[in-house]
């Protein structure tokens, strides 16, 4: 999943705001909390990625070639992106 720097930072300006809208929590430090909440972002981006690289090798491992785009091949991805996304407990 490519997500670019600019809209992860414009997600967790929307986290932050939305946060602080709902008088939910209350940032004594607002910039030190942005910093966080894109730390979060960002590694969330990353273990997606990874999750997606691992479920694609999966498939390309198979015994028999799946087509990409293919019907069998969304399904296999879904099934092997979700469970890497298990595995780190996201």
């Amino acid at each position: 999943m490519i997500i670019s720097d600019d809209r992860r930072a414009h997600w967790a300006h929307l986290v932050l705001n939305r946060l602080d809208d709902d008088d939910i929590a209350d940032f004594q430090d607002t910039t030190a909390a942005l910093r966080e909440a894109k730390a979060v972002l960002n590694a969330y981006a990353k273990a997606g990625d990874e999750a997606d690289a691992a479920a694609r090798a999966k498939i390309a491992n198979q015994a028999r070639r799946v087509p990409e785009g293919g019907r069998e091949w969304d399904i296999l991805y879904r099934k092997y992106f979700e469970e890497e996304m298990t595995r780190r407990n996201l």
